[in-house]
């Protein structure tokens, strides 16, 4: 008998992302570029990195997110819905009965954020800091952050404050104030900052 007629070769291996669905492709790319990009910033990220951790092929990821810049863009996209729509607007909304009590309570929501050990300041800033407002991840940071004062000149209007736009510009500093000086280790920035709205809130009252 001819032992090579016996023989029958080993089948491939499944190429490594070969049963995942391309919706769960994606989910996985982005799960892990939210976690990369959150902790580490944009450029200390490589594709390599993403690729190997997603675990999916390097023609699926690239499938998906033509370039890197893509991702950060969807990464973005998913940090305004989880970050400030979910985490902090919905919460803070949430945790006050009156929309004053709304905005007070985002700097209560900052409070518990800051102490949490994977507290990573955020993204939209350090987007923009680390690749500039020309850059058009930078500038992608700049429209999300101006979202965030969209949704507290919102409430500014709920609540009745005169020059809503101008208050929220000034919420907005406090905000981000506060989320710099607590990754500087200030744990007491959020009530710091409370208290200064609730001074801005007071001039922002009718007839103030």
């Amino acid at each position: 008998m001819n032992p090579e007629a016996e023989f029958t070769p080993p089948a491939a291996p499944p190429a490594a992302d070969a049963a995942i669905s391309p919706a769960g492709s994606v989910e996985k790319i982005l799960t892990v570029a939210y976690d990369l990009f959150s902790r580490r910033g944009v450029r200390d990220v490589g594709v390599n990195e993403l690729i190997e951790k997603s675990g999916v092929a390097k023609a699926t990821f690239y499938r998906h997110f033509p370039s890197k810049d893509s991702l950060v863009l969807a990464f973005l996209e998913q940090r305004d819905k989880e970050w400030t729509v979910k985490a902090i607007v919905s919460e803070a909304r949430r945790r006050g009965s009156t929309p004053e009590e709304q905005l007070l309570a985002i700097f209560d929501v900052f409070g518990d954020w800051f102490l949490r050990e994977d507290f990573e300041a955020c993204s939209f800033i350090n987007v923009l800091l680390e690749m500039g407002p020309a850059h058009p991840l930078g500038q992608a940071s700049i429209d999300y952050l101006a979202k965030i004062r969209g949704h507290v000149q919102v409430l500014a209007e709920e609540a009745g404050l005169v020059r809503p736009e101008e208050f929220s510009r000034s919420w907005h500093i406090l905000m981000k104030g506060s989320i710099i000086s607590a990754t500087e280790g200030d744990m007491k920035a959020n009530k710091r900052a409370q208290q200064m709205a609730g001074w801005l809130i007071e001039h922002h009252r009718p007839g103030s």
